[in-house]
């Protein structure tokens, strides 16, 4: 259980003026500046869930989940999570979290991976057997039998990543903060991370706390959504009420065999490709049928096809015009 109740962080820098005598007189007089990380900020979050932290850069995505791990204390309001003060750091809330940030590591460069597993073993206490079972399980859902013995350094940046994982729920934690996990990966490693989570979650249901630019993470796990814009709580709900949020407008291609009048869609703001014989346009479902038609009985259409508006385009969209979230 996370549980916030009106949260505030703010951080505060100083200006200076340029040049050395600004720099001499900042000795003795400095202008602070305020800035609203995270503002009043109200969150419940039961045991169990996957819950995903949206928001564009500077948001305040990663300020939340370091107030929630204890890294920073909190300006003003409270946090408790599972039962605990985060910034209070005791050792039975530390056993019971784990963080992952996609360009932090915890394993040692110079060793092998399963040497610093050994280390987090002696501080969390681990007895043999479950060390055995645990490195075992997550090593074959992970597939990294063979890297285990290998230093981290010679590793590649998705084989890091895995290992990361490893580490971090070595101990088991009932909740898991992930911080672009995927950050960097190719496809293939961002795809095994995700199904590894989604395995992990199915068999011990931890807490799972994740941030991520990347669409698909949010997609595959995810099952609620916090939209953060400008510290502020804009969204709080289940992902298909996310993707309802502008409306039921459909994606819809057309590819054409003679380049057709453009004229025709510019109500529907086009985006054109292949040299004008490929358009793809946002429409309501309403409108969908009748348009399709009209199409397809003016231009000779090679393909068409449709598909529900991506979640990046919601995301773009809100981030463009924020105050479509006040027509909610």
């Amino acid at each position: 259980m996370i549980k916030t109740q009106q949260l505030v962080k703010n951080f505060v820098s100083y200006k200076k003026k340029p040049g050395i005598m600004g720099s001499i007189e900042s000795l003795w007089k400095r202008e602070a500046v305020t800035k609203n990380a995270v503002e009043r900020f109200d969150l419940e979050i039961p045991s169990g869930q996957i819950v995903g932290l949206l928001g564009p850069n500077g948001a305040g995505k990663t300020t939340l989940m370091k107030m929630f791990t204890g890294i920073i204390v909190p300006s003003s309001g409270e946090v408790e999570v599972l039962g605990h003060k985060p910034f209070d750091r005791d050792k039975d809330f530390r056993r019971k979290i784990a963080l992952v940030m996609g360009q932090k590591s915890q394993l040692w460069w110079d060793i092998p991976a399963m040497d610093s597993l050994h280390l987090i073993k002696a501080y969390y206490e681990i007895s043999d057997a479950d060390f055995k079972e645990r490195v075992e399980l997550m090593a074959e859902l992970l597939n990294v039998e063979e890297l285990l013995h290998i230093h981290v350094r010679r590793l590649s940046l998705g084989e890091r990543m895995k290992l990361e994982l490893m580490a971090s729920l070595l101990h088991k934690p009932e909740i898991l903060f992930l911080d672009e996990p995927t950050i960097g990966l190719d496809l293939i490693a961002q795809d095994a991370i995700r199904d590894f989570i989604k395995s992990y979650h199915a068999k011990y249901k931890p807490t799972v706390i994740l941030t991520s630019h990347y669409m698909q993470d949010v997609q595959a796990l995810c099952s609620r959504l916090v939209l953060i814009m400008g510290g502020k709580k804009s969204f709080d709900g289940p992902i298909g009420e996310f993707e309802r949020l502008l409306g039921s407008d459909k994606i819809v291609s057309f590819n054409f065999s003679s380049e057709p009048s453009r004229d025709f869609f510019n109500a529907f703001q086009p985006k054109w490709s292949d040299n004008g014989l490929q358009v793809e346009i946002a429409i309501s479902k309403e409108e969908l049928c009748p348009f399709c038609a009209k199409v397809l009985e003016q231009f000779e259409v090679s393909d068409f096809q449709t598909e529900k508006l991506p979640i990046e385009r919601i995301m773009k969209e809100l981030m463009m015009r924020p105050e479509l979230l006040n027509d909610r």
